[in-house]
């Protein structure tokens, strides 16, 4: 066996328990939340499919890896954690974005939202953190599969948040503010 194929194998069984270990912990958090008859936590839900995401990445592009980059995350339990932990961010950021309606239609999920007082009170964020939920099935199945391409391409959120940067400066710029 080759110093690269060792590396790999050694990079690969730590992400094995990294993703193992982070289903442990969110299934012990959606087991509390049926066990208390709390509502299902959807952020969690959303970081967890995020992680699966960026750990199925990362293992399907370990074999292109070159010799530095193998050692690398051979030997940096934090350089292994680093991709899953992006894309468990990367899919809470697309979340609010689908909350917020920046990113809509047909292919992406529709939420039922409790209104705001006007002007907002702080029950308001609570409840919209306990109450927000996919408005269907087919929806749910919409927001877990967002949520696990946003931890599966690296260039997915950033690309939509990127358009929205070079959007509202486009803006900016066209109606002589900044």
């Amino acid at each position: 066996m080759t110093n690269r194929q060792t590396l790999l194998i050694k990079v690969s069984k730590r992400l094995v328990i990294i993703v193992v270990a982070s289903l442990a912990v969110s299934g012990a958090l959606f087991g509390a939340t049926i066990a208390f008859g709390s509502r299902f936590m959807f952020s969690w839900f959303c970081l967890e499919c995020g992680i699966v995401g960026g750990f199925v990445s990362i293992q399907q592009r370990l074999n292109k890896l070159d010799l530095e980059e193998a050692n690398l995350l051979a030997s940096s339990w934090f350089a292994t954690v680093l991709a899953p932990s992006y894309g468990g961010i990367f899919a809470v950021i697309l979340y609010f974005l689908f909350l917020a309606n920046l990113v809509s239609g047909q292919l992406f999920p529709a939420f039922s939202i409790p209104a705001f007082h006007d002007p907002p009170i702080t029950e308001d964020i609570k409840a919209f953190f306990v109450q927000t939920y996919p408005k269907s099935g087919a929806d749910f199945a919409k927001f877990a599969f967002w949520s696990f391409v946003a931890g599966f391409s690296e260039r997915f959120v950033p690309g939509v948040i990127k358009r929205f940067t070079d959007s509202a400066e486009t803006t900016t710029h066209g109606t002589g503010g900044g």
